[in-house]
């Protein structure tokens, strides 16, 4: 069955590669790997022949630009796969949009560039005198290169998450511009994390809510959210993974019970979106979403392992060791690439 014209052109948008200077597009090799991690996850095996019986794991220990199947022509097979299952397509679209990200941040710990005097100097000032000048320089150095990369991940992250998890519900991210609530007492619409159109639900998601302070300003966005939901026609959905209970949830919780908004937490969060998401979508965020956060939130070690940051001087290399288990970076960096390379784009609705 050949793909409709909405099909050609999500599949052209899902494979392009973005603005930022390591994004790359992907190609039939990819594609057809990604194909077959999809047909394996739905048991669909025996209508793809062509498709080998052992393929690399979508986690993998090795490369994640490694993960190709060469010599199979994609197009057919991805129709085909489409034919079978309606949910398909979401299936293969966020499947490739994770990857994508992933193959991005290896690119991001590959080429991201030592940072110089000039990045650090300053805050030298605050433990200069504890460590040798040469070893404080070096202990700067290495903090602001960690920095770099932490601050990069929660770029990666902001435009991934939310973006996934809307999609597999079947709904749609909307930037301020184009979104269809509006502001209470001023003009413009507000940013909101996926509208679900046919039942008029309008979600905020959330990994946790904290204690911080992130600014009164800050905070009162939050808050007015269900209020201006409501009033735009919508049903104000907060959905906060983490259940640790604490005052702000319970304030930002409160704001949506007053809107007449729904509230889920914790494992009720997960069911909700499991029930909007279907049968075949559910199956991803359990294998891509729930399962690997809650991989790593019950194997999170009690007391801090040992760290270990190395630079190979001849390769270039670095190798990062949390306690005795290795992670071999081979670096290319790209003195041009600075922080805030990636900003996040106002409309993330572009995306998927």
């Amino acid at each position: 069955m050949a793909l409709s014209k909405t099909q050609r052109v999500t599949l052209t948008k899902i494979r392009a590669a973005g603005n930022s200077k390591l994004d790359e597009e992907l190609d039939d090799a990819v594609c057809s790997y990604l194909l077959a991690i999809a047909v394996r996850d739905l048991g669909v095996r025996s209508h793809f022949p062509e498709i080998p019986g052992a393929v690399d794991p979508f986690f993998t220990k090795g490369l994640v630009s490694d993960l190709r199947l060469e010599k199979i022509e994609f197009l057919p097979l991805y129709e085909r796969f489409l034919g079978i299952h309606k949910d398909g397509e979401a299936y293969f679209t966020c499947l490739a949009k994770l990857h994508k990200s992933r193959l991005k941040y290896e690119r991001i710990l590959r080429h991201q560039p030592l940072p110089t005097f000039e990045h650090v100097g300053p805050r030298g000032l605050l433990q200069y005198g504890s460590l040798t000048p040469e070893a404080l320089a070096g202990l700067l150095y290495w903090r602001k290169w960690l920095f770099d990369l932490d601050n990069r991940a929660g770029q990666e992250t902001g435009y991934l998450f939310e973006p996934i998890i809307a999609h597999a519900i079947g709904g749609v991210p909307f930037g301020a511009k184009k979104s269809p609530i509006r502001r209470i007492g001023r003009d413009g619409g507000r940013q909101v994390d996926a509208i679900c159109d046919e039942t008029r639900l309008a979600y905020e998601f959330k990994v946790r809510v904290t204690m911080a302070s992130s600014g009164q300003g800050r905070w009162a966005e939050e808050l007015s959210f269900p209020k201006e939901a409501r009033q735009s026609g919508f049903t104000p959905v907060l959905v906060v993974l983490d259940p640790t209970e604490n005052d702000k949830l319970k304030e930002l919780s409160e704001a949506f019970s007053d809107a007449n908004g729904l509230v889920f937490t914790g494992d009720d969060a997960w069911k909700h979106l499991k029930d909007q998401a279907g049968d075949i979508m559910s199956k991803f965020i359990d294998l891509y979403v729930e399962g690997p956060l809650q991989k790593l939130l019950e194997e999170a070690p009690e007391k801090l392992p040992s760290l270990l940051v190395a630079l190979d001087h001849e390769s270039k290399n670095i190798r990062i060791t949390v306690g005795g288990e290795a992670l071999d970076i081979e670096r290319e960096p790209i003195p041009e690439l600075g922080e805030g390379e990636d900003e996040m784009p106002g409309d993330v609705d572009e995306e998927l």
